[in-house]
């Protein structure tokens, strides 16, 4: 997407994803009602007044997200109740207006007989809200203050370790820590939900009525019912392709957790992890259990599972630092054909925490001036995580700078799954020989082929594993914003759908105040989540065709097209449409295909399925 602060949400609070940051109109309009403005309508209701209507709207987008982003990218770097006044205040006006030209551009799509781009160009700019404020004086204010102060709460927040305080970035460090007891594991995660999300329940409850609002406004029946809307499909037609992709992977989830809840038994006995049911949340090496991979060592199998290195002690070895690790994930798109990050990425981008103030730690992918002022926000360790990371944000980065000569409304991915999946497919190819490639690992350091199982297993442990979270964040506000899920019972549903989804539960009984979806970053920073649902399935469909592309012959999950210019143009071309297209059109001009499919996933991890299934025998599935 254009702006780090809606790709990733950190300043949702300007309330428009997956594309959109709308204008500030001239002084004298801001306090105009909506309502009112949408009755004058600022061009005849024609073809040609539809353009000039888009035209001025695009001008007004571009110049004011320029400023937004700044402000926002200060804000998130440097966070003060200063700071934070000016985001509310910048991101009122993106809130107010976006709604207003939403208003207006609902009316110039009715016009007959305009062209295909007037229409899809008025549709993103309708469909394109995350949180609409409505039309009363004063709403988009609260809503954004609202929305600031829970961004802000979760970045200032923190749990305890051994009774002391511990920050976000480091806790999420211990809790992948094999040597923290089942004890400290479960203070840790009970202070993080009691301490970081309790407190923001009233203000999500009033953010929810307050946006609901502005999209009944906009002709939705809820937000969750405009976020589905954006797809290029109806809400319903979406909310069946997502779970025919669930019940297509299921399989593999349910053999995964079947396997590692095994494992967890035998290593911390039944009082801890019994051997049926689901799983304890605090356990599997994650806060929010949705990626397993810190736990591998645990689970991996007698001597396949020992791959032979650790992509963060490779690094410690030769003394790498962030820096470093930024530049390998900048060289593996060069190798590509992509031209060099600009300096400027160089020079303001932040990579690791700094010592004199609180930030956002959350790792994030900026376009500030819809052009070359692109950056990263990450507060980088040394680790496996943070090196697949980095490359993960520089997929947005590339992404942005590809699609930069697109019009204004066309200034983001095919959809907000695509922006995702570009940097996981690129992490795909952190293979061994890719290792071998940039001088990390030594050839003769190379796995063999009896190690595919640990390879493959510790891959799925972060892949496979967060699929049912991926889905069910966006079920569990979906059932918020239609009401069926009401305030009081908030956090009873969210552990009811991990449960259901995940066959995890708390490692404590959870209090019916409590409010635990607010420690999972993207609920207070208001970011839909389904598209990284979507990006879990697409980045093995853009892999396959990648590996089809550069004449791979072996197991899939072996692949790496490291150095392979002319998928590096392939992919160019494809990310270079942005969302001037339908995603059917992009996906096609890539893989060969309109249709989301989850089988390139199921080819690749198919040996470790069937190896799954061999150790699970006499094992009861599911939970």
């Amino acid at each position: 997407m254009k702006n780090a602060f809606l790709l990733h949400g950190a300043a949702a609070a300007l309330a428009i994803a997956p594309a959109i940051a709308i204008a500030a109109p001239a002084a004298a309009e801001t306090a105009a009602p909506a309502s009112q403005a949408a009755a004058d309508l600022p061009y005849p209701l024609t073809p040609e007044g539809a353009a000039q209507f888009v035209a001025a709207a695009e001008k007004d987008f571009y110049d004011y997200t320029v400023e937004a982003s700044q402000v926002n990218w200060v804000n998130s770097t440097y966070i003060t109740e200063d700071t934070d006044a000016m985001a509310a205040r910048i991101n009122a006006v993106g809130t107010e207006k976006s709604v207003r030209y939403a208003l207006l551009s609902a009316r110039y799509a009715a016009i007959p007989g305009l062209s295909a781009e007037l229409k899809r160009k008025l549709d993103i700019m309708r469909n394109g809200l995350v949180l609409p404020a409505p039309t009363t004086p004063g709403a988009a204010t609260e809503l954004n203050e609202i929305a600031t102060r829970l961004n802000s709460q979760y970045g200032k927040g923190k749990g305890t370790l051994g009774g002391k305080p511990i920050n976000g970035s480091d806790i999420e460090a211990e809790m992948g820590n094999p040597d923290r007891t089942p004890d400290e594991l479960k203070e840790m995660w009970v202070s993080w939900h009691d301490n970081v999300g309790a407190p923001m329940k009233d203000d999500y409850a009033k953010l929810v009525g307050i946006a609901n609002e502005g999209a009944e406004e906009l002709g939705f029946a809820d937000v969750g019912a405009m976020w589905r809307s954006g797809y290029d499909m109806k809400p319903e037609e979406f909310t069946a392709m997502t779970e025919r992709l669930w019940q297509e992977t299921k399989p593999l989830y349910i053999a995964l957790h079947t396997y590692v809840r095994r494992k967890l038994n035998e290593k911390y006995g039944d009082a801890v992890q019994p051997r049926t049911g689901p799983i304890r949340a605090d356990l599997l090496g994650n806060m929010w259990a949705q990626e397993w991979g810190n736990i591998y060592p645990l689970v991996a199998p007698a001597g396949a599972g020992d791959v032979g290195y650790d992509i963060g002690e490779l690094l410690t070895a030769q003394g790498k630092d962030p820096i470093a690790m930024v530049k390998y994930g900048e060289g593996f798109y060069s190798s590509l054909g992509f031209k060099p990050l600009p300096e400027t990425f160089w020079q303001r981008s932040q990579f690791t925490k700094p010592a004199d103030r609180e930030v956002v730690c959350h790792a994030s992918a900026w376009d500030v001036d819809n052009k070359d002022d692109i950056r990263i926000k990450m507060c980088i360790k040394v680790n496996a995580d943070d090196f697949v990371t980095i490359h993960h944000e520089l997929g947005h980065n590339y992404y942005q700078r590809a699609y930069k000569e697109q019009p204004f409304l066309y200034l983001n991915g095919a959809n907000d799954g695509f922006h995702e999946a570009i940097g996981d497919f690129i992490a795909l190819s952190i293979t061994p020989e890719y290792l071998v490639q940039i001088g990390l690992l030594g050839r003769d350091k190379v796995p063999s082929a009896d190690k595919d199982t640990g390879l493959l297993l510790r891959q799925a442990m972060d892949k496979v594993a967060f699929l049912p979270f991926g889905l069910l964040v966006d079920k569990w506000r979906w059932g918020v914003f239609d009401g069926s899920i009401k305030p009081a019972d908030y956090n009873t549903a969210w552990v009811g759908l991990k449960r259901d989804y995940q066959g995890i539960v708390p490692p404590a009984e959870r209090p019916a105040t409590a409010f635990d979806p607010g420690g999972k970053y993207h609920i207070p920073g208001n970011t839909p989540y389904a598209r990284y649902f979507l990006a879990r399935i697409l980045q093995f469909q853009f892999y396959k065709a990648a590996c089809d592309q550069a004449g791979w012959k072996g197991p899939l999950h072996r692949c790496s097209f490291y150095g392979n210019k002319e998928v590096g143009a392939k992919l160019g071309k494809m990310l270079e449409m942005g969302a001037s297209k339908p995603w059917p059109d992009a996906l096609e001009a890539f893989t060969g295909t309109r249709e989301m499919s989850a089988k390139p996933m199921l080819e690749y991890f198919a040996p470790l399925k069937k190896w799954l299934d061999e150790q699970n025998k006499g094992e009861k599935a599911g939970w």
